[in-house]
């Protein structure tokens, strides 16, 4: 009964840790669908840019929300940052290029934000 038990209880370890790597690496695929571009004037890239309108929009900024990972922004400051089980850790501020393909700061704009990035 005990092999059993301690069994069962391996397995779900198992399966939770498969999971949460599972969606984590299906949130990192999603950060960024584009290509290319990656030298001033950020021209000639190929993909798809973030759809900020398929995010919610946060008291600070904006948060897109995946699987196990939230990208939040903050459309103050122009700082992305992650959650991941309700600890938020700093990433980084936009790139150039970001701010040429994806457009955050017209997003901010948009949902009512004076951005100073």
């Amino acid at each position: 009964m005990k092999r059993i038990v301690i069994g069962s209880f391996a397995a779900i370890g198992i399966l939770s840790l498969a999971l949460f790597v599972g969606g984590l690496a299906l949130d990192a695929g999603g950060f960024d669908n584009t290509e290319g571009g990656y030298e001033p004037p950020y021209e000639g890239w190929t993909g798809t840019p973030t759809d900020w309108d398929a995010g919610d929009t946060t008291p600070g900024g904006m948060a897109r929300r995946g699987y196990v990972a939230n990208l939040l922004v903050d459309c103050t400051t122009g700082m992305i940052s992650f959650q991941i089980y309700g600890q938020t850790i700093p990433f980084r501020p936009f790139s150039p290029r970001a701010l040429a393909v994806h457009k955050p700061r017209e997003a901010c704009i948009a949902r009512g934000f004076t951005p100073e990035f």
